[in-house]
């Protein structure tokens, strides 16, 4: 099921199989920003990574005394959202715990995610709370892929990941497994920009950290039009693609990493998002500003 919501600036569908950003049109110029999901590139447009970001060791996680297998990203992305209220900017999506999440993650949960419009600027909320009778650790992750180029007049090339402050960024290795390595390279000294190009995503996922800015964002070269993204808040943001010359560009603020290389199965010993105890909720929200 998609649902949508617009204002003057953007109409923006949703789809209720992994709450997925599918479409965000810029309503001045008609430009589709989200990825469409070709499923021979990268079948997604924007998953939702609960109830971790990245990989576990070995595929399985520990918890509550039995074993649980759970895939790179974990389920959330891979399942149906209900639909729960909706307003002519707002929408309210919900996945809870049943049977079928329970043989991946033994707890208890509610995961929301509401979708709001203000001006040229579309904010994704989520809220974890925990149900269960146990504390629940968890993590948590945005993965939104935005098309390159935006029109038929530019390539990939035209493009530039666009930071608000210098930064040098220091960037965790996940290589060559997606687990942390415990090491770490920097991807440039003294930058405001990254240019978009074939060599980029050669070797996967750059996991930068420590970063000053508040917002990353896709720029075309020499317009100003952009999508930016609020980072502020998350410890970690990522930016990915295929490999080659990019057909889209994730921006991904993260809440947690991937397990350790040869570390622990145990789900309380992997880096949380945060740990809830019985009733307690949380929250995060990415802004994504789509600009002319």
């Amino acid at each position: 099921m998609e649902y949508c919501i617009e204002n003057e600036y953007l109409k923006v569908t949703v789809t209720t199989f992994g709450a997925q950003l599918k479409s965000v049109v810029r309503k001045c110029d008609g430009v589709e920003h989200m990825w469409q999901a070709d499923p021979e590139v990268w079948g997604y447009h924007a998953p939702i990574l609960f109830p971790h970001a990245g990989k576990v060791v070995d595929g399985i996680i520990e918890a509550k005394g039995g074993s649980f297998e759970s895939k790179q990203h974990g389920f959330a992305r891979l399942m149906e959202h209900e639909f729960v209220e909706q307003t002519e900017n707002s929408l309210v999506l919900e996945l809870r715990s049943s049977e079928e999440t329970m043989k991946n993650f033994p707890y208890e949960f509610a995961l929301f995610s509401t979708f709001t419009l203000e001006n040229d600027t579309l904010h994704h909320t989520l809220t974890v709370e925990n149900w269960d009778t146990e504390a629940m650790p968890f993590g948590i992750g945005y993965h939104p892929g935005f098309a390159v180029p935006f029109d038929e007049n530019h390539v990939a090339t035209d493009y530039e990941l666009r930071f608000s402050e210098m930064e040098s960024p220091i960037c965790i290795n996940c290589l060559p497994t997606g687990l942390t390595q415990g090491n770490h390279y920097y991807l440039g000294s003294n930058i405001t920009s990254i240019p978009v190009d074939e060599q980029l995503f050669a070797n996967d996922s750059h996991c930068m950290t420590n970063l000053k800015s508040a917002t990353l964002g896709l720029y075309e070269k020499g317009t100003g039009r952009g999508v930016v993204c609020s980072i502020a808040d998350f410890p970690y943001c990522l930016i990915w693609s295929k490999p080659g010359m990019p057909k889209f560009v994730c921006i991904e603020p993260w809440h947690s990493l991937p397990s350790p290389e040869g570390g622990s199965r145990k789900w309380e010993e992997k880096p949380a998002a945060a740990i809830l105890a019985p009733g307690e909720s949380w929250e995060t929200t990415l802004s994504m500003r789509f600009v002319r």
